[in-house]
Parts: C-alpha cells; structure tokens; sequence
C-alpha cells in the first residue's frame, strides 16, 4: 500500500505542476513564466510528481516537496488566516504531511529505488 499511496500522491502532484506549465487540464494557474517561483513551483511539482510515480530518488525528492508544500502554505494560505478550513490551505498542509512522511518510509516495493536496491544486494 506504501507504493499505492506514493503513485497516486505522484500523479495527482504531477497535474499542479501541468497546469502550471503546459496549461493543461485547462483551468489551472498557467502557463506560468518559468523563470518565477510559480515556474519553480511547476517544475517541483511536475518533476518532483513524475520521480515519484517512478519511486526514483524518493526520499530526496519528498523532503524537497515536503518543503515546497510548507512555503506554499506559508506564502499563499496563512496569510488569509490561521486554519487551513478557512485559507483553503488543506491539499497544502495533507501534501507536506504526507510528503514527508515519504521522506522518511521510503518508496515501497514497487518503486526504481527499490529495484536499485535488489540489484546492488546481488553484488
């Protein structure tokens, strides 16, 4: 189930970082300059996404996203009030979570990590 939840966490974070960059599904927050925190954003996001459908560099790339959930809280949700109910701050705030809980479980079985792991064990 720990590779379950990281692929689909992976693509569900991946499509902000589609919005952001290709405009794609229509409707979201882009195109975005790629040269702006919103286009760093959309790169984490995307790249960050696709690493972790893959379960490539997982723990790395979730203490990364991790990070970038709580500056996005911080930055865009706080600032209009202190509950994340109200800032509508919550993908937010369940992303960091959930992120970092990655960061520390790893990527689970299904993952490139693991098949890298099998692979340098049999050396």
């Amino acid at each position: 189930m720990l590779s379950v939840l990281r692929i689909v966490a992976g693509f569900l974070f991946m499509q902000h970082g589609m919005q952001k960059l290709f405009n794609f599904p229509a409707g979201g927050h882009g195109p975005v300059e790629l040269f702006s925190l919103m286009g760093l954003a959309g790169v984490l996001e995307f790249g960050g996404g696709l690493l972790l459908i893959f379960g490539l560099f997982t723990r790395p790339v979730s203490f990364i996203l991790s990070g970038l959930m709580a500056v996005a809280y911080f930055m865009a949700h706080a600032p209009q009030g202190p509950l994340p109910i109200l800032n509508q701050g919550e993908p937010a705030v369940l992303y960091c979570f959930l992120f970092l809980f990655l960061a520390v479980a790893g990527a689970g079985e299904w993952s490139l990590d693991a098949w890298r792991e099998r692979m340098q064990a049999r050396r």
